[in-house]
Order: structure tokens, then sequence, then C-alpha cells
């Protein structure tokens, strides 16, 4: 989860305000709007997630597919609040609870299923954050990973260093 929102985070640090709110057509999503968007379901699916529904009665999810969000200022807040609900959820998983049934939309899920879904969810929608970035950007794009033509650089690098249990963000430092 934190490979996923280093993403975001290293995408709108290349961007200006303004281009948090572009959109390609009226139909699609501005990069403000998708993180409103992950911002109310990362609150929704893990604040108690434990012991209460992941899709909770006081969310708005139409709602978050409305320009809401009106600086860069409030963007970040609301994806810290997200992801700090997601990591904090996260982090109170242990050998005691691990096999807890938890829901969502009324539908079982066991903890690891749980996470995986919000997992794929995530990235589907972090993957859309860098390719508007990317978009935008154009040729003054910041790699975030393996920078064009250098995949045989960065792959001997790598296997220089030998077997490590290094971690797989430490690749977006």
């Amino acid at each position: 989860m934190e490979y996923y929102k280093t993403l975001g985070e290293k995408t709108v640090d290349q961007l200006e305000e303004k281009d948090l709110f572009w959109q390609y057509n009226e139909e699609s999503n501005s990069i403000a709007i998708i993180v409103n968007h992950l911002w109310g379901n990362m609150k929704s699916r893990w604040t108690d997630f434990l012991i209460s529904d992941g899709e909770k009665e006081w969310r708005k999810r139409d709602m978050e597919f409305e320009d809401v969000i009106r600086t860069k200022e409030e963007l970040l807040i609301k994806w810290n609040e997200g992801w700090q609900c997601v990591l904090y959820a996260l982090s109170s998983i242990d050998q005691d609870n691990f096999n807890t049934i938890i829901y969502i939309r009324n539908q079982a899920h066991t903890v690891s299923e749980a996470i995986n879904r919000q997992l794929a969810h995530y990235a589907y929608h972090v993957g859309q954050l860098v390719y508007i970035g990317r978009m935008i950007r154009g040729n003054e794009w910041k790699s975030l990973s393996i920078p064009k033509g250098n995949s045989l650089d960065f792959n001997k690098k790598k296997f220089s260093k030998g077997r490590h249990g290094g971690h797989f963000s430490d690749d977006l430092k």
C-alpha cells in the first residue's frame, strides 16, 4: 500500500495546482476527483473495518465524483487522511484477528481478500493519477520507476548488489 501511496505523491509533486483539476473531457475524472473518490473509499472501507461493513451508511459515493476539492492543500489533506486510515487499520491486524471475516457491501471477505480487493482498487486509481500526470507533463515527466531506455542499466545495478531484503518501494528512491 505504501508503494502506491508514494507513486501518487511523486505524481502530485510534479504537477502545478491547476493540473490537479485538468480533465481530458467532461466525462473523465481529474486527479482531484480521483483523490476524492479514493479518500471516500478508504475512509469507508478501513474505519472500524474488523467490526463494521466496509460500505458505511455515512458514505456519499456519488459525491466523490464531483468537483469538491478546490486546492492542492485540500487534495493533500484528503489524500493523507485516506492513507492514514488505511495504514492504521492495516497496522491493527495481528494473529488474533487475522482470521476475522469482514464485510464489504454485506459480502463476506477474509482479511486477506479484503486487503487484496482494496490493493487492486487503489493500484487501479493510482495508475490513473500517474497516467494523467504523464499526459500533462509530457517530455518534462520524471519517471517514477525505471526511466525509458534504462532497463539494462537498472537491472545491472540491482543484480550487482546480490540478494537483499530490500523493500519493493525502495525502487522509488
